[in-house]
């Protein structure tokens, strides 16, 4: 009961992706304006999912459930061989505040922590690379234990999910080709702490 509510609250292939992704052996991420919700704290997860509620598009048992399905995603990666995680963001994702300083100062911070661990990367598209962007909705790839690469991606109101390398693979080119433009992890913390301190 509680995954067929859990189904009628999410995009349409989502569910199917989230079972890849707790496998995976790579996951590669990019996301605009929000950060990526495996990377996401309780806290600024809530405010979302709240003004989700107060938009009327869910209700607050939806809105509970979302929180708590991220918890399992989050949770899902923490296993002896955890996967490599590529984290690519645009820069809107940490520059728009949610949730009030005090929520936005936290997230932040778990981005920096995010960045020390041995099987991450994190990268800020910044602004500045303009067409070089090469996506303008979010993107999830994964490469599975078998090295097969999957790709989920979203928009408003549509989720897909696809298998066929003739997609997959440009994709993934276009993911390695954004990397390429994105600061470097080092270069992308320095811009996370000077926003964070409010020096940028």
């Amino acid at each position: 009961m509680v995954q067929a509510m859990k189904d009628l609250t999410l995009l349409e292939g989502f569910p199917e992706y989230v079972r890849y992704e707790g496998r995976a052996e790579e996951i590669r991420l990019y996301e605009v304006g929000i950060i990526p919700g495996l990377l996401q704290t309780p806290e600024y997860a809530r405010v979302l999912a709240d003004s989700a509620v107060r938009r009327g598009a869910i209700t607050p048992e939806q809105a509970d459930e979302r929180v708590s399905y991220l918890a399992e995603r989050q949770a899902a990666l923490v296993r002896p061989k955890p996967p490599m995680l590529f984290v690519t963001m645009d820069e809107s994702c940490i520059r728009r505040p949610v949730g009030g300083s005090a929520v936005m100062n936290a997230q932040l911070d778990r981005l920096m922590e995010f960045a020390e661990l041995p099987n991450t990367l994190l990268q800020v598209a910044p602004y500045e690379i303009g067409e070089q962007r090469t996506f303008d909705l979010p993107v999830n790839i994964l490469t599975l234990p078998d090295r097969s690469v999957i790709c989920y991606a979203e928009s408003q109101t549509l989720g897909h999910l696809d298998r066929e390398s003739s997609f997959v693979l440009p994709i993934l080119t276009a993911y390695h080709q954004l990397q390429g433009a994105s600061l470097s992890q080092t270069a992308s913390v320095t811009k996370i702490s000077q926003l964070r301190k409010g020096t940028l």
